[in-house]
């Protein structure tokens, strides 16, 4: 979902008001749809609705923002194939810097913080990468997908390999027992 030319993402925060009266704290709670690109694709798992519960803070040079994501996501059950809607908590406390330290904090700009890249990160972190239905899934329906398992042919003498020839000493080697 690109945003139109000139529209602000809702994951940008303006943050003047908490730099005016440190230790201050500000809620971010909002409902809103995962950024672009927030799927685990090999599972084919993707984030479908983000609900956070944050309190943001400006600490000296920092922000700290810390709280709780819900995580709605949905994906296929790793037993039956079927699709199913799941939720996942993820607790968190992070700090943005103006000159962040990479793996660690995230950027920090002036008056604003962009809180998409955190999102990013903690949601793909933190979504199943195989979800199960339930514990007791038996498995994909017999008569919906049929299922054989084709018998390998016989080995043909003619189709194997030629013997590497540095072994062919060891073939002329015999064990008699007299």
């Amino acid at each position: 979902m690109a945003l139109p030319r000139g529209a602000r993402s809702p994951y940008i925060v303006d943050i003047t008001p908490l730099k005016r009266q440190p230790g201050k704290q500000r809620p971010f709670d909002a409902t809103l749809a995962p950024p672009d690109g927030v799927a685990l694709e090999t599972a084919e798992v993707r984030a479908t609705e983000l609900r956070f519960d944050l309190q943001l803070e400006v600490a000296g040079e920092e922000l700290i923002a810390q709280g709780v994501i819900d995580i709605g996501w949905r994906g296929p059950c790793r037993r039956c194939l079927e699709d199913q809607d799941g939720a996942t908590t993820v607790e968190v406390q992070e700090i943005f810097q103006k000159a962040p330290i990479e793996g660690e904090t995230y950027p920090l700009d002036e008056d604003q913080v962009d809180l998409e890249p955190m999102v990013r990160e903690v949601v793909l972190l933190n979504m199943p990468v195989a979800p199960l239905c339930r514990v007791d899934c038996p498995g994909p329906d017999p008569d919906r997908f049929p299922t054989s398992v084709v018998p390998d042919p016989e080995p043909d003498d003619a189709a194997q390999p030629p013997a590497d020839p540095r072994w062919a000493a060891l073939a002329e080697l015999t064990f008699d027992d007299t």
